[in-house]
């Protein structure tokens, strides 16, 4: 079946899509799940992880968004990782990658301070020349623990201490922008690491024991037409100019690099995923003396992610905010049964005249998603990354014949010996159009030898409206208050 076939039947599918299912979506519009959009500080909008080099050393380099839909031009800019939030980064390596189960995690707890509180300047008190100056009235520091699970203890280490870099005011924090003027839009990204911008290289953060960490505001790195669905448009998929609904805004991310040594070395699979956790707040009343007066006991997870989409595309609403507050060790038991019967198949394959098996016994979806873990080969080399000159490089992944080989598995059926796709959902980079590789694996078929490939199709939208970084913190620079355009809009 032609493309352009296959797009024309999507754009009604979208619309019977929507009128089935109302507001359980297919793609990840950072709205998953009800309550969490109530949270934004710790609602997480992508979780990243990939293989990186830098200096003769590899990494699994592991990054989480939070806050979406930033707006750069708010003002007072006070967009920031919260103090009562817990940010944590889990790996899953041997038994535990199909049980679920994290072996070590990376917490990330944040402080805030004012250098100034009589004032109604809240973030800055003039133009801001270096991260943590006089004038970033605002400023936060954080902490990186790292705690491995060991024979049913938790054996901590403190890692080390970071600040995180002013947001993008515009006039306030110049040196974000194209010739360090404040008028000027966000620098693009850039391959060596000598010419980020002053902000960005004094927030990366050399850890003890090898590792590397960053926590900011950065541009949000994920792409694609969301609107289109909730407006029921017919456009999705079809001839429409592209509309990336996400272009224009910020998210605040936090960026790890892990060195493969520390997880184990590189001739193995491993898991990923991100939670946010808030502490439970009692108020004391059987105190005369304190009654009335709050405190914080334990820590409570209130929003989880790993591969893209999973919430958003494929658990109904009624489980939606039980993902957010479940664990992958759960996943097999409690939503399995969306990937295997996943309700986007059920409406698309009948519409595009594809084999009816395809709508069930999605073995294929399911062993992307359950556990919802990134499933990253450490084995390859490191992935390509986007905007990189290497013609191998492709948004599309597999599904574009961007591929690399394995080590350490057979690979895909019908294709050389350990070929494995050089993007999602075997890691996830950022610039992986992961809405079109999505619809493109719902409507075909991974479960043949060969590969029964459909399309590809998805919505027009087919890069980020900044472009990343490809050397570490790899997310683009966040974009300039005083000059951005929204959606795929000229400045």
């Amino acid at each position: 079946m032609k493309t352009n076939v296959l797009k024309r039947a999507l754009c009604g599918a979208v619309v019977l899509t929507q009128m089935l299912i109302g507001e359980s979506v297919m793609a990840s519009s950072h709205m998953d799940a009800p309550l969490i959009t109530l949270d934004p500080a710790a609602n997480t909008t992508d979780v990243y992880a990939f293989v990186s080099e830098s200096d003769g050393q590899q990494y699994l380099t592991t990054a989480v968004s939070v806050y979406p839909f930033e707006e750069p031009g708010i003002g007072p800019n006070k967009y920031n990782f919260d103090d009562n939030v817990l940010y944590e980064i889990h790996v899953a390596s041997g038994d535990g990658l199909s049980r679920g189960k994290e072996f070590v995690s990376y917490q990330f707890e944040f402080k805030t301070r004012f250098k100034n509180r009589n004032t109604i300047l809240q973030s800055y008190l003039g133009p801001v020349e270096q991260v943590d100056d006089a004038n970033q009235n605002l400023t936060q520091t954080y902490k990186v623990t790292r705690v491995v699970q060991s024979d049913g203890h938790r054996r901590r280490t403190l890692l080390g201490r970071g600040v995180v870099p002013p947001n993008n005011q515009g006039l306030l924090t110049r040196y974000y922008n194209l010739f360090d003027d404040g008028e000027q839009p966000a620098k693009d990204g850039v391959d060596n690491a000598s010419n980020l911008d002053r902000y960005t290289k004094a927030g990366v953060t050399r850890l003890r024991h090898g590792y590397q960490a960053f926590a900011g505001q950065r541009d949000d790195g994920f792409y694609a037409d969301i609107q289109s669905i909730f407006d029921l448009d017919f456009g999705f998929g079809g001839p429409n100019k592209p509309f990336d609904s996400q272009g224009g805004f910020n998210v605040h991310s936090i960026v790890l690099n892990i060195p493969l040594q520390e997880i184990g070395g590189d001739q193995q699979v491993v898991g990923v995923y991100a939670t946010t956790s808030r502490r439970v707040v009692k108020i004391i009343n059987d105190n005369p003396k304190t009654k009335g007066e709050l405190t914080f006991g334990r820590w409570v997870q209130v929003g989880r992610q790993g591969n893209p989409l999973f919430n958003e595309a494929l658990v109904a609403i009624r489980d939606k905010d039980r993902y957010s507050r479940s664990r992958p060790d759960v996943d097999a038991a409690l939503f399995k049964k969306y990937a295997l019967a996943p309700e986007l198949a059920g409406v698309l394959i009948p519409l595009l005249g594809l084999p009816v098996d395809r709508q069930s016994t999605r073995t294929d979806i399911a062993a992307i998603f359950i556990p919802d873990l990134i499933k990253v080969d450490l084995s390859t080399g490191p992935a390509r990354l986007a905007g990189a000159d290497d013609a191998n490089y492709s948004r599309l992944g597999i599904f574009g014949g961007d591929a690399l080989v394995s080590r350490v598995q057979a690979g895909l059926p019908g294709l050389p010996a350990g070929t494995i796709p050089g993007g999602w959902p075997n890691g996830r980079r950022f610039g992986d159009d992961v809405v079109d590789i999505t619809v493109t694996a719902v409507i075909s078929d991974l479960r043949s030898a060969p590969l029964q490939i459909e399309g590809p199709i998805g919505d027009n939208v087919d890069q980020n409206d900044a472009i990343y970084n490809q050397v570490f913190p790899y997310a683009a620079t966040p974009l300039n208050g005083r000059n951005h355009g929204h959606h795929g809009s000229d400045l």
